[in-house]
């Protein structure tokens, strides 16, 4: 026990020296970390403006954005003209389908009337 109280004591006065080292270093980083934080606001813009990176990075970013959208608004004229032509020749075809029918039903209802005509005819002679 004793040894280990003597070697406690040694240590000590060694630890106490370097601790306004260590507040000294310490206080020193603190120092540079300001500094650097400073520097890094004030030239922050300057590197976003003059970027040999960031710059056409952004313009990339940009144009994809602006071709996506511009993609999407074509994709709906596209829909909507697509849809116009399908509405169109459905009335097309609707109104001659109809005139179609009507004039096949004309046809057959003639035919018949004939039929009976006919039918009458010779059954009466």
């Amino acid at each position: 026990m004793a040894d280990f109280r003597q070697q406690q004591q040694q240590l000590r006065p060694g630890g106490l020296t370097l601790l306004p080292v260590g507040d000294t270093l310490l206080f020193l980083a603190g120092l540079i970390l300001v500094g650097t934080l400073i520097g890094l606001a004030v030239a922050t813009p300057l590197f976003v403006i003059f970027s040999p990176v960031l710059v056409p990075a952004a313009l990339v970013i940009g144009l994809g954005v602006l071709a996506f959208l511009t993609s999407g608004a074509f994709r709906v004229t596209a829909f909507s003209s697509l849809s116009w032509m399908a509405s169109y020749i459905r009335s097309l075809i609707r109104g001659q389908v109809g005139q179609k029918a009507r004039e096949t039903g004309q046809i057959v209802q003639s035919k018949a009337r004939e039929v009976t005509r006919g039918g009458q005819e010779g059954g009466k002679t």
